[in-house]
């Protein structure tokens, strides 16, 4: 399989990283604005025989790869996905899938078209950890599910197109809480109701702070509190969780600290608290796919090669997708925001867009 790779900067080491573990997969070209970078990417990575140019229709026709790794920042991204579906390419692109809603559903649509695979490198679902939580949720331990609660502090200091976005902690990171919340939950989303905010002494143009509550389809709520100006005590670049159903709790830190309780028989009468115990989540099972970038990078790559549509695909990452620009529309409006299935996919109602930042407001009744 030939590929080549559109973006050099810094999340294409891990991707190439990722690439020079899979069998037979071949980088055949670099693209970038700055041929240099590209260049010097290749040389940091043994890529001697990759082509090297700032002009992607260019390097597509001249070597005919197979697929195309998309690795450009957000705003680039809908052009480049779709000159490399135009040109008869399968395409894995980084997070976020798109800029906008619009340009998610017009991602689906030329894929369709094309009939190619357009997925997205939502990582964060093949850590161990997150398999760990919903396989043990879906044996129904918990009993039914109602309550999904995150917390993510952290303090990067990127530098470069991050610090000038718009919404970036919802846009660029909270994406992928997000998606994992809706595989956790087992249900897309129903509504939204967030506020967002840039704290003194940001370090961002807009946007490093929110606080978003979510009804889900099935009735589960899941609440998200984050910020990406929170020097000191961080926590997990997974988040740290804690999952509340009828029958018990279970409380995991984002890294290797996972525990849980539930009901050890019924509540005596005069009793302020019913009798629980703690039990042992299982560890993975085999059929359990990780390993982040390379599990998404390897399921992909099989799809091409005639296996499973991978689970990150286009179309059915569009439902993550929505829960940002929801929780978006949410703050900006200071409404309570549906998120329905027809702004969901090509052909719906009209999607909503970003007017620009905006600042707190009251969250509305979920």
């Amino acid at each position: 399989m030939r590929a080549v790779m559109a973006g050099c900067g810094r999340m294409s080491r891990t991707w190439l990283e990722a690439a020079a573990r899979i069998e037979d997969l071949r980088i055949v070209g670099l693209v970038d604005l700055d041929p240099t970078l590209a260049a010097s990417v290749a040389a940091r990575h043994g890529l001697a025989d990759a082509a090297i140019g700032n002009d992607l229709s260019a390097m597509l026709r001249d070597t005919a790869p197979d697929a195309v790794f998309d690795v450009v920042v957000p705003d680039a991204r809908a052009a480049v996905v779709t000159t490399a579906l135009q040109a008869g390419c399968h395409v894995l692109s980084e997070k976020p899938m798109a800029a906008s809603m619009a340009e998610a559903q017009s991602l689906v649509a030329a894929a369709r078209r094309a009939a190619r695979i357009h997925a997205v490198v939502q990582n964060r679902r093949y850590i161990p950890g997150v398999r760990r939580l919903r396989r043990f949720l879906a044996c129904g331990a918990l009993g039914t599910v109602h309550g999904v609660h995150c917390d993510f502090f952290l303090g990067p200091h990127f530098g470069g197109f991050r610090e000038t976005m718009s919404h970036v902690l919802l846009l660029d990171m909270a994406i992928h809480t997000f998606d994992v919340a809706r595989l956790l939950c087992g249900a897309n989303p129903h509504s939204v109701s967030c506020v967002e905010w840039n704290p003194a002494g940001s370090w961002y143009a807009d946007g490093a702070c929110a606080i978003a509550i979510f009804t889900m389809q099935n009735g589960t709520v899941f609440s998200y509190r984050g910020s990406w100006c929170a020097e000191g005590l961080q926590t997990s670049w997974e988040a740290a969780w804690r999952i509340i159903g009828t029958g018990g709790t279970l409380t995991w830190d984002g890294a290797e600290d996972m525990s849980c309780e539930t009901l050890a028989g019924a509540r005596n009468d005069g009793d302020l608290f019913a009798p629980t115990r703690p039990i042992t989540i299982p560890p993975l099972d085999p059929s359990d796919r990780i390993g982040g970038h390379l599990g998404v990078m390897q399921d992909f790559v099989a799809a091409v090669r005639g296996g499973a549509e991978p689970e990150t695909v286009g179309h059915e990452n569009i439902r993550s997708l929505g829960m940002v620009f929801g929780a978006i529309d949410s703050a900006q409006t200071g409404r309570t925001v549906e998120i329905n299935e027809r702004e969901a996919r090509p052909g719906g109602s009209a999607p909503w867009t970003p007017a620009g930042a905006a600042g707190p407001r009251p969250l509305d009744a979920v």
